[in-house]
């Protein structure tokens, strides 16, 4: 696993011209191969979600067997993402990243090949392993080349990077099981991934120190944390450093990933049974049905560009505010969903289009909050830790609610969401006055504030 070591750092030699030219152009070709990349995630991710109908009709799986398979996938990635975490934060993006993709593209095939339940999850679970090394690689490269004074805006436009590819997998999956058979919407998929994976290769490099460049608080003119300039040795923290010093003693990133299991609760559950509840409930035909995933995905990538944008803009770097919104949002337009009668399909695409907005606006905004309240070498441990807590829920949207829209049918349904929305709003509404720094305290007055974060001396 040598190729996955951080690149040695190179000494800076350049003047500032040359630097701030090789910044502007390495920030735009790092942002754009994870916006492609993890995007590509999603299409050996969410396949399977779309196949569901027409594996169940071929095989004659129940719902509550294809909600095992997605709990399977969720639990395998919640765990994984946090483990992921702490590997991305002690290796080379460019390698982790796309192995990641490589991997997930050929389970996909082996998947598509299989036609029995324990192999199905089998393969599965391997695949949601192997998923969670895409975004930890993602929110390191975010957090060392982007100042937190802007990350806010640009870690919300790569986050949406999922939202075209949630928006296109329906459609390119529903349209390979239609005219070729559920297995080819894992095929296309797959072999799309893995020639992501290669071109990642090709177009990722690791952070700026590696290429002879100031870290990005030097480039800002904004030095908050040590650094010695010259040093070529890569400064990395110990593994118990990340896990104890910076994420798991720190109950703020607690209270986030709580949150974000409930997030993932309603994004997941939205995303994996909105096709079933359109078809059935509605009445749909299913090309459709699987647009109002495509609208919920484009809800959520206005609504990602908008809650990080706000959080830089209107809140200074505060996150809880955007996150508030969003939750209340979530609530009343999960209502207008479940009680708009049949036969609306463009109330129900609008409604589906304000969901994706409200839901994937906190989604973007815990991570990006977890990983700022740490020492950035430790961000992809704490936005990996927040994400073991959100797969957990979205685990929870699979097997637990496919018994209960099996037993209890669509209100169940609803009534699960509407709780989920409820308690994200309760835990950050305290919150809401909090300024922008690091690790939270009390200050006189009792009011929260944000005090600086605690930076471990490099070594």
């Amino acid at each position: 696993m040598d190729f996955l070591k951080p690149a040695p750092y190179q000494p800076i030699v350049k003047n500032q011209t040359e630097i701030d030219g090789d910044y502007r152009y390495w920030r735009i070709r790092i942002c754009y191969s994870i916006f492609l990349g993890y995007a590509l995630f999603y299409f050996t991710r969410k396949s399977f979600t779309f196949a569901m109908p027409y594996m169940s009709a071929d095989l004659g799986l129940s719902k509550g067997e294809l909600g095992l398979l997605a709990s399977i996938l969720y639990i395998s990635y919640g765990i994984s993402k946090f483990i992921s975490g702490v590997m991305s934060d002690r290796s080379n993006p460019r390698y982790f990243m796309a192995t990641g993709l490589i991997i997930t593209g050929i389970l996909n095939i082996l998947f598509g090949f299989s036609s029995t339940l324990w192999v199905f999850a089998l393969f599965w679970g391997l695949n949601g392993w192997f998923q969670a090394w895409g975004w930890p690689a993602c929110c390191k490269q975010l957090n060392y080349w982007f100042d937190q004074s802007e990350r806010g805006l640009w870690y919300s436009i790569c986050s949406t990077s999922h939202n075209l590819g949630g928006a296109l997998i329906p459609l390119l999956a529903v349209f390979c099981a239609v005219n070729f058979g559920w297995r080819y919407a894992m095929f296309v998929p797959a072999v799309c991934s893995i020639i992501m994976g290669f071109i990642l290769i090709n177009r990722l490099r690791d952070v700026p120190r590696t290429l002879g460049l100031p870290t990005v608080e030097e480039f800002k003119n904004k030095i908050i944390e040590p650094s010695e300039s010259q040093e070529t040795k890569h400064s990395l923290l110990s593994v118990s450093e990340i896990l104890f010093k910076q994420v798991l003693n720190n109950k703020y990133v607690w209270i986030f990933s709580i949150s974000y299991f409930f997030v993932y609760v309603v994004r997941t559950a939205i995303n994996d049974w909105t096709f079933f509840y359109l078809t059935e409930a509605k009445n749909m035909e299913d090309m459709l049905a699987s647009s109002g995933v495509f609208w919920f995905e484009v809800g959520g990538f206005v609504g990602m560009i908008a809650a990080g944008w706000g959080s830089d803009y209107f809140w200074k770097g505060n996150r809880v505010p955007a996150m508030v919104v969003c939750s209340l949002g979530l609530i009343f337009a999960l209502l207008g969903l479940k009680y708009v009668p049949a036969d609306h399909v463009f109330l129900d695409m609008l409604l589906l289009a304000l969901i994706g907005a409200f839901v994937f606006g906190p989604q973007m905004i815990v991570g990006l909050a977890a990983a700022e309240f740490v020492d950035k070498r430790a961000a992809a441990t704490s936005n990996g830790f927040a994400g073991t807590l959100g797969y957990f829920g979205a685990a929870v949207a699979g097997y637990p609610v496919g018994k209960m829209i099996d037993a209890w049918g669509w209100h169940g349904f609803f009534i699960a969401l509407l709780i989920s929305s409820a308690l994200i709003l309760v835990m950050l509404l305290p919150l809401w006055s909090s300024t922008d720094k690091k690790d939270k305290t009390t200050d006189e007055k009792g009011k929260m504030e944000w005090a600086p974060k605690t930076t471990l001396k490099e070594t």
